[in-house]
């Protein structure tokens, strides 16, 4: 038994008519009437009753068709399934995110593939340091990254999707809050909390940077990878976290944020794989492209 056999049938059943059905499926009528006598040879029951007037369904015809409808229905789908995957509009996409990212990209990264690309899932990994998700990218661990330029890599793409200002993370009851906006050099004298040293943190970096622009070192009181756990400590009323803006995101009960003036803007980007052939990565570009979330077309990351 064939597909083919199946849609004969189907046709037959829906027109009770051999001559009309032949005509849905543009083909003679002799040819047609031979298939659906080999089919019920092969079945070994009778699915149409024919007379000279009518061709109506058996009990085991109409038992049949709704068999003949499901698997039908379960190939076509299948096919267009295997389809989707074939042109990136299916499969499993590994994401790693950076830092605050995981909290203010992530859900609008996540909404535009499940309403645009509704076949593909979302394998996430979340506060990422950008290094690490270098070295993901490079091993084909991940298949596309958000991360703080510049990066060392250049078998990286990188598209720019958003630049960010510094807050100041406080706890409650800082003798700073009562200020809308700070500059880096009122925080001299502050303990800091920080991403860890040597972590190649782009955030920490700058920090450093806008901190001894403003004649002070920061004293670094503890050190996390994870922004959620600097926000921790803060609420724990243990220091202070100068962060990206988007850090706001995360409504923390005993921390308050305020704008901080001083310190040099930081980049957010998407990066993937340059030599990669990946259909579904390329899907994924393309719709964020064409719902406008990369900033600049032109930008090559400062890579070679």
């Amino acid at each position: 038994m064939e597909l083919r056999h199946l849609r004969y049938f189907i046709a037959v059943a829906e027109t009770r008519h051999f001559g009309q059905a032949a005509e849905r499926l543009q083909m003679a009528q002799p040819p047609l009437s031979q298939q659906i006598r080999q089919l019920e040879a092969e079945l070994g029951a009778e699915l149409l009753a024919r007379t000279t007037r009518s061709v109506n369904l058996t009990p085991a015809g109409e038992a049949f068709l709704t068999d003949a409808r499901r698997i039908l229905s379960t190939v076509e789908e299948a096919a267009r399934r295997a389809r989707r995957f074939a042109d990136g509009k299916g499969g499993t996409l590994r994401i790693g995110l950076t830092g605050t990212a995981s909290y203010t990209q992530l859900p609008a990264l996540a909404r535009l593939v499940k309403e645009q690309l509704p076949d593909v899932v979302l394998d996430i990994h979340t506060e990422m340091l950008t290094p690490a998700i270098e070295l993901a990218l490079a091993a084909g661990e991940l298949d596309v990254g958000v991360l703080r330029p510049p990066v060392r890599d250049p078998a990286l793409a990188l598209r720019p999707i958003a630049r960010e200002t510094f807050v100041v993370a406080l706890p409650d009851g800082h003798r700073l809050a009562a200020a809308e906006r700070l500059t880096i050099g009122e925080l001299r004298g502050e303990d800091f909390i920080m991403y860890p040293a040597g972590s190649r943190s782009v955030v920490r970096d700058a920090v450093v940077s806008a901190c001894r622009a403003a004649d002070f070192y920061p004293r670094v009181a503890h050190e996390s990878a994870k922004t959620s756990t600097q926000l921790s400590l803060v609420a724990a009323g243990l220091g202070i976290a100068v962060l990206p803006e988007s850090v706001r995101g995360i409504a923390l009960a005993g921390v308050q944020y305020r704008a901080v003036t001083g310190a040099a803007d930081v980049e957010l980007a998407l990066a993937w794989c340059r030599t990669g052939d990946s259909p579904l990565v390329a899907a994924f570009l393309a719709t964020l492209e064409d719902n406008n979330i990369f900033l600049d077309p032109s930008y090559s990351g400062g890579l070679p």
